[in-house]
């Protein structure tokens, strides 16, 4: 049999997955359908601009995993970077995430944080039973007006249902504070490469024992070849959609310059329906340690995701359960494929959990073959809605 193995998709959790098995001594190849290396955390230089753009929206490390830093510090140098975001709603800018800045601003007062958090308690919405959805989760958290303003309408127009039908689980990632802390993310360490993930992902794959193929759409008959081979991409295709089509949501960007500068931070969320993108990104301030004479800014629009449309986020809704239920089963039953990353366990999770699971899953392929053994096909509870 042979001892190569084949990986499918050269992303941040398949290149994780190909560094740690190349480290072990195995021969690994590396099959990815576009020209280039990245997956969605693929980012490019602007000819007209010079700007570092991030193809497919912003992408911010945020982590206080310290395996996870000792393994992107191998590749890239990280810069540190403080992600600022705004928010308009009723045409008016606030701070988000929600911090007691922005609730002395929507309710004109000058509270203290004590004061605050008293206030929003006594404006919570209170349920017989925990939080069971996205709707609940925020109305008891933030009471009705400030779900309302900022989260009612902006997550209709992200996920493209009404949030009731959302798990609690993604408002529950949303961060609220009690100080004037404006970053969004409270991890210790925040970081972007400074020569963009696509290079820092090419210095992953840059080993001898990795071989690249870029324009091969990755199948299940190319892995009989292989002794093993690792899927990132989404789990319903690996099996011909067999079951039907899980549900996704779609990203379209309008990409626009200008000289000088479109605003004052990174991102700002548009929260009302009469605006129908949610958000826009201007990409020069995701590199503050760059100049930049002109600018790069996108508008994003989230919509249902199409057979031929790039799939970005899960959608999870109850009516997906039973069908993914029967395409995990399906995969655990399917010897010889492990599955890892964001579209391959149809979940909702950040970069650094992508790269520590792809880590944890190198690994365990690596010892499971070694002992002659078949490696799983999952490496984490992939029906876990609540990880992140």
């Amino acid at each position: 049999m042979s001892d190569r193995i084949l990986v499918i998709g050269a992303g941040l959790s398949g290149a994780t997955v190909a560094r740690v098995l190349a480290e072990t001594g195995f021969t690994v190849e590396v099959q990815e359908q576009e020209e280039h290396p990245g997956g969605h955390c693929h980012t490019y230089r602007d000819t007209p601009t010079g700007v570092m753009v991030h193809a497919h929206g912003p992408h911010i490390l945020h982590s206080d995993n310290e395996s996870v830093w000792a393994f992107v510090d191998r590749f890239a140098v990280m810069r540190p970077y403080a992600h600022c975001v705004r928010a308009v709603t009723g045409d008016r800018t606030y701070p988000l995430p929600i911090t007691l800045d922005t609730i002395n601003q929507f309710f004109g007062r000058e509270f203290d944080a004590a004061q605050a958090k008293a206030h929003l308690s006594g404006l919570a919405r209170r349920y017989p039973t925990p939080p069971r959805n996205f709707e609940e989760q925020g109305r008891n958290l933030l009471g009705d007006a400030l779900y309302e303003a900022f989260f009612r309408d902006y997550t209709r127009k992200q996920w493209g249902v009404a949030p009731a039908c959302l798990p609690a689980s993604i408002m529950r990632r949303i961060p609220v504070r009690f100080n004037k802390d404006p970053s969004y993310f409270h991890h210790a360490r925040v970081a972007i490469p400074e020569d963009g993930y696509t290079a820092m992902i090419e210095a992953i794959l840059e080993h001898e024992n990795i071989k690249l193929s870029y324009g091969v759409s990755g199948t299940p008959q190319l892995s009989d070849a292989f002794r093993h081979t690792v899927y990132t991409g989404p789990i319903d295709a690996w099996f011909d959609c067999r079951f039907g089509r899980l549900g996704y949501r779609t990203l379209d960007f309008d990409v626009r310059r200008q000289t000088g500068t479109h605003q004052q931070v990174a991102q700002i969320n548009y929260c009302d329906m009469s605006v129908p993108w949610t958000r826009v990104t201007e990409h020069k301030h995701f590199a503050p340690w760059e100049h930049h004479e002109s600018t790069v800014y996108v508008t994003e629009t989230s919509r249902d995701c199409e057979p031929n449309d790039i799939p970005y986020y899960p959608l999870r809704l109850a009516g997906d359960e039973p069908r993914l239920q029967r395409y995990l089963e399906a995969a655990k039953a399917t010897v010889g494929t492990s599955f890892t990353g964001r579209l391959a366990t149809y979940r909702y999770i950040d970069m650094d959990v992508a790269i520590a699971e792809a880590l944890n899953a190198g690994g365990q392929i690596a010892t499971a073959l070694q002992s002659g053994q078949d490696p799983p096909a999952f490496f984490t509870a992939a029906d876990d809605k609540a990880s992140s």
